[in-house]
Formats: C-alpha cells, sequence, structure tokens
C-alpha cells in the first residue's frame, strides 16, 4: 500500500473579478518583458485580447499574438501556434480562452524549450525539465487547465486525441477572472461546466492513493483520490450542482459565473492531482469517430460510467448525490448512490447536453471500432474498477 500523496497546482492563483486587468503586475514580478498570446479570433473580437495587452502596455511589457486557437485543436493549428512562438522568441507564454488555447500555449512553451514536435511530448512525464513561464487565463468555465498538469490535441497519425501529463506543465500563474466568461455563449458554458463536474467526480470516486497501482519504476501526476483533492473536488461538485444550470440559463447573472469559475479551477486542481478516469477515456475514443467537444461527450458518457463504478464507490456516490442537492435522508447508501446517477442524468437533460451516442451520429459498427482505443492504461488505472474489453463496450451500447 502507498503511504505518502502529494498534491501541486499552479505557482500562485489570483481569482475575482478584474484579475485578467493584472496580467502586467504579474508578468513584471516573473520577470518577464517579452510575451506570445496564444488566443483566438473570437475573443479578439469581443475585446477580451485588449483586456490582457492594454494591462502589458502598461507594464511596459512587449507582447504579439497569436489568433489562430481553435476547439478540440488539432496538431496543424498547434504547429502554427508554434511557428508563431518560433518567429516571436517570447521569454514567456499567455494561454487566454477555454483550455484549447491554455493547452496549446502549454505545448508551445514546451516545445521552445526543449525543441522536437508536440508528438515527441504525447504520454507521461515525457518533458525533460522546466519549460518557459506559462500565464493561463481561462475565459470559459471548464478545463481547469489554468491549474493542471494536463494538454490535450489531435494527433491525426494516432487517430484520435492525445495527451501530455507532467508537472512541468502546471502554470507559474492563473488570472481567473469571471467577467471573462460572462460573453461565453450557453451551449459553450454546458459543454464546459459539465466537464468540470465530471473532473470532479471522477477525481472523487477514483481509486484510493493507498491502493494506486502505479507499476515499479513508473511515474505519474495521477496518484488516486487523497484528501486534498478530495476538498478540491467535492467543493467543485457543490458549486456545479448550485451554478452550472443557472450559468447556462442566464449568462449574466455574476453569482452563477463565479460560482463556475471557482468550480472549474477546483475541478482542474482535483483531477490533476487525483487522476480523471473511464469517462476520459471512452471519451477520446467515442471522439475518434464522430465530431463531439469534449465537454458534450464527457457528459453524455458521465452517468453511464457513474452506473458502471456504483458498486465500487457507492459511499462516495452517495456524497455526491448529496452535493448535488438530492436528499438522501433515510435512503440506504445503494439508493442514495444511485440518486447521484439521476441528478447528474437530470442536470444534463436541462443543460442541453446530448444524451445518446446515436444523437452524436453514431453508428453500432463504430462503437465496436471506438471501443478498444478506450484502453488507455494511464486512465484505466484511476478507475475504482477495470472493465473487461466487453463491459467497455456493453458500457458504449447503453449510452447509444
Amino acid at each position: 500500500m502507498r503511504t505518502i500523496w502529494t498534491f501541486h497546482t499552479a505557482s500562485q492563483m489570483r481569482f475575482g473579478w478584474g484579475a485578467a486587468s493584472e496580467v502586467g503586475e504579474v508578468a513584471i514580478r516573473l520577470g518577464l518583458r517579452r510575451l506570445l498570446i496564444i488566443t483566438d479570433s473570437i475573443l479578439e473580437r469581443l475585446g477580451i485580447v485588449e483586456t490582457l495587452a492594454a494591462s502589458l502596455r502598461g507594464a511596459g511589457i512587449h507582447h504579439e499574438q497569436f489568433h489562430g486557437g481553435e476547439p478540440e485543436p488539432s496538431l496543424a493549428a498547434v504547429l502554427r501556434a508554434l511557428q508563431a512562438g518560433h518567429d516571436c522568441q517570447p521569454d514567456g507564454i499567455i494561454g487566454l480562452g477555454g483550455g484549447s488555447n491554455m493547452d496549446m500555449a502549454k505545448i508551445v512553451a514546451t516545445c521552445l524549450t526543449h525543441g522536437g514536435k508536440p508528438t515527441d511530448y504525447a504520454g507521461e512525464d515525457r518533458i525533460p525539465g522546466p519549460i518557459l513561464p506559462l500565464i493561463c487565463v481561462p475565459t470559459t468555465s471548464g478545463t481547469g487547465s489554468e491549474v493542471s498538469s494536463a494538454l490535450v490535441f489531435t494527433d491525426p497519425g494516432a487517430g484520435m486525441k492525445v495527451s501530455c501529463l507532467s508537472q512541468y506543465l502546471r502554470p507559474r500563474a492563473a488570472l481567473v477572472d469571471p467577467a471573462l466568461s460572462l460573453t461565453c455563449p450557453a451551449q459553450v458554458t454546458a459543454d464546459s461546466g459539465i466537464d468540470a463536474l465530471v473532473h470532479a467526480i471522477e477525481a472523487f470516486t477514483a481509486v484510493d492513493n493507498a491502493h494506486y497501482a502505479l507499476p515499479a519504476g513508473k511515474t505519474s501526476c495521477y496518484q488516486g483520490s487523497n484528501p486534498m483533492a478530495d476538498l478540491a473536488a467535492t467543493e467543485s461538485i457543490r458549486l456545479c450542482g448550485q451554478f452550472l444550470a443557472r450559468a447556462v440559463a442566464d449568462g449574466t447573472d455574476r453569482e452563477a459565473r463565479e460560482g463556475m469559475a471557482l468550480a472549474a479551477t477546483l475541478g482542474g486542481m482535483a483531477f490533476s492531482n487525483a487522476g480523471v478516469a473511464l469517462v476520459h477515456a471512452l471519451e477520446y475514443a467515442v471522439a475518434s469517430e464522430v465530431h463531439v467537444s469534449h465537454g458534450a461527450g464527457n457528459g453524455l458518457l458521465l452517468p453511464h460510467v457513474m452506473r458502471y463504478n456504483l458498486p465500487a464507490r457507492a459511499s462516495r456516490f452517495a456524497r455526491v448525490a448529496t452535493l448535488l442537492g438530492g436528499d438522501t435522508q433515510g435512503l440506504a447508501e445503494p439508493d442514495a448512490a444511485a440518486l447521484a446517477v439521476t441528478l447528474v442524468e437530470k442536470l444534463t437533460r436541462q443543460i442541453g447536453i446530448p444524451l445518446r451516442l446515436r444523437d452524436l451520429g453514431m453508428q453500432p459498427e463504430q462503437m465496436a471500432r471506438a471501443a478498444p482505443r478506450a484502453g488507455i492504461e494511464r486512465l484505466w488505472r484511476v478507475n475504482p474498477r477495470r472493465p473487461s474489453a466487453g463491459e467497455v463496450l456493453e458500457i458504449l451500447q447503453n449510452a447509444w
């Protein structure tokens, strides 16, 4: 049994309304003088990029901008961002936007420091040392990339999304400003918000750290559930239950926006220490066959994986039900745990997450192709139950 657990996050975080306008001060404190902002054209049109640019100009810091970010970033987009980095030669990178833009900033900072191709770093702990300082500024409330050790992009060579995991990917500073999410469209709010809930639930119901089966000589950012990750995960779940539907229904609801901004960051802290598991493994596999946003795919699959995992984590799922606002008083533990699934399904319907794989256009033969691709060991190690190949296909069939 393991007896030691650790906890990592961004080196510093500033949270609150107007935090983004302090980026110039943060950059000065980090000793940075030449920065590349990796963002997208939508945020440029909305004037959000200018909020950061004005702060940097006021601090006397030179910066350049790359506006080619895209959802679920392709390797081609990552390579274009990397070329912008080579042209700029910055001493630090700012990732501004959703998780996709922040993830692009992470891989650009990695390649500018250590050379090579983005695909060279896919997998666990393949980054050899510190990377260019990162400042991450989220504009959606979902991925938690501003505090996490992970990045994701789509590799056509692998035929699916690939991840890089390393403690070196954690930003030097995270500026979480709920004001930047006020213009986030309802569907993006829903997709990103359910992603935050998935992170928190998978982290909280992960295998215990004491029983996390990491092979000898293997290292990982993930380590199973532990007390610090549990604190972050449970508060994230509670906040999602209280504020996600409100934020989707009314994007100007400042209390809901602030609650979801905190929920996403806490979810990022939780999952990047405890880990994510079978929901993510299945989503990567499904997304290799049909187009779906990462958050929507995760949200669709979440209740089906929860139902599969119930026997192994009944007490924790019962707690999830309570955190989501369910009345578990007088319920036996298995019934309280099952209520958590019901509440998640209710929430996904309420915010417009697709309910079935067939709603995405997925065909039965595609499920048979996708199932083997879900066998991602770093994610299976975290899951409280280890599924057989037949069980993976059965979960997908139940979701169809």
